[in-house]
């Protein structure tokens, strides 16, 4: 004897409670793929963005030059958004007489510490929500399963006579929910890890591109003071 039951037909004969835990976890799963391809694409140009800027800025281009160029466009982000920070804070401290080398420094390095607290921040947009559903969802798919466990076997205690044939369709509504919360966790938390661990490199990159160009722009305002 063969029976096929379909996760459709699951779901139709599962109680109301099972039923909105399943679409509660299903919408879960949805949101998480978009958010996924969303971040992977964010993060990529990201990425492609600093290795096209470190390529022009350490090729010999003149950052006044580069300033102009980046700075016209509407819309900076990423390691573009940390430079125009600093040269902009820069050459304001540098048209100051009272500003010395040092605090001219200290005053640029403020302003990029600003600006890659924005770009982390805006990097790891979506990424708490992926943290949350990967940790609630099977506990989520765990309560719908009780559930219906707990209602298949109060049904069955109500019978003088109990076969396995009585409890086992409601068992298997009841685990569709477990299956369906592991199913939104699962890809949830494998994203969060691998995005984090990209914003942490792209972070680690802005910070040693903003100790670069503090540097360079120390010994150039150490030097127009001495001339």
């Amino acid at each position: 004897m063969s029976a096929e039951i379909s996760i459709l037909d699951l779901f139709l004969q599962a109680s109301l409670l099972v039923k909105f835990v399943m679409l509660v976890l299903l919408g879960f799963s949805v949101a998480c793929w978009a958010m996924i391809f969303q971040r992977r694409n964010a993060l990529n140009n990201a990425q492609q963005q600093l290795k096209a800027f470190e390529d022009k800025f350490w090729g010999g281009t003149d950052l006044s030059k580069l300033y102009s160029e980046v700075s016209a466009r509407q819309h900076i982000t990423g390691i573009e958004s940390l430079f125009v920070a600093g040269f902009k804070e820069f050459a304001r401290l540098r048209k100051s007489s009272l500003s010395t080398p040092q605090a001219v420094v200290d005053g640029t390095h403020r302003a990029m510490r600003v600006a890659l607290s924005r770009e982390v921040d805006s990097l790891e947009t979506n990424l708490p929500f992926m943290a949350t559903v990967g940790s609630i969802s099977p506990y989520i798919g765990l309560f719908g399963t009780v559930w219906g466990i707990m209602n298949s076997f109060i049904a069955l205690g109500a019978v003088k006579q109990a076969t396995l044939a009585m409890v086992a369709p409601g068992i298997a509504e009841a685990l569709v929910a477990t299956a369906m919360g592991l199913f939104a966790a699962i890809p949830a938390v494998m994203a969060f890890n691998r995005f984090s661990y990209h914003v942490e490199r792209l972070e680690n990159s802005y910070g040693n591109f903003m100790e670069e160009f503090s540097s360079i722009l120390q010994r150039q305002s150490a030097a127009e003071q001495q001339a």
